[in-house]
């Protein structure tokens, strides 16, 4: 992967490779103490995200989740969109060795049809600056109507997260990198949520945070 150029008060934000193997999601997924998140957290934010969607009006038939590490977001989208289809892609060996998943890169996966619902959470910090680049705008080209989108930035490093267990080898870029790249495909609604410019959609001036 390539190198980040960003910093944050003058700490470089380059981080080695992360290889996501059994030890990675052993520590963040597995360990109850030193875990990133769970089947109760991703709970609460797959209902916030999906009662959003509805009243945004969004028909959710198809889901592609980036980055799907164990699955938590399969549930939600079951019991939420129970008519929908829902595909999860990963770049982790281990993890489509053993639950399955599509091997396949956020930088370069390719569909037939854009997907109504894309999820893209913790990814995008562990690609360097050129394969972030061309992760964003080929989720433009997947994103049929809505994004959830959720990025560490040197921000939250500094002010908004617990570091004893949030995983620190990636690129830890400023808020406004995201964001700035993001609006040139999505209306920033909000919560993480954001809808592709392509959707035909209504969204209250102040829903809008761009």
């Amino acid at each position: 992967m390539g190198q980040s150029r960003t910093t944050s008060k003058g700490r470089s934000s380059q981080r080695a490779r992360r290889v996501f193997d059994k030890a990675y999601y052993d520590r963040y997924y597995g360990d109850h103490d030193a875990r990133v998140t769970d089947v109760e957290a991703t709970g609460r934010l797959g209902r916030f995200v999906c009662a959003y969607l509805d009243q945004l009006e969004v028909d959710v038939r198809r889901v592609l989740d980036v980055g799907c590490g164990t699955g938590l977001w399969q549930d939600v989208i079951a019991e939420y969109f129970s008519d929908a289809d829902y595909t999860g892609i990963e770049v982790s060996e281990y993890l489509c060795r053993t639950r399955g998943w599509k091997q396949a890169s956020v930088v370069d996966y390719r569909s037939r049809a854009p997907f109504d619902l894309v999820i893209c959470q913790g990814v995008l910090q562990y690609l360097g600056e050129s394969e972030a680049r061309k992760a964003i705008a080929n989720l433009a080209k997947l994103t049929g109507s809505a994004l959830f989108l959720e990025a560490l930035t040197a921000e939250d490093w500094d002010h908004n997260c617990d570091q004893s267990v949030t995983d620190s080898q990636c690129h830890l870029r400023e808020a406004e990198w995201y964001r700035t790249r993001l609006r040139r495909h999505f209306t920033n609604c909000g919560g993480g949520l954001y809808l592709s410019h392509g959707f035909e959609h209504y969204a209250y001036a102040l829903d809008r945070l761009d």
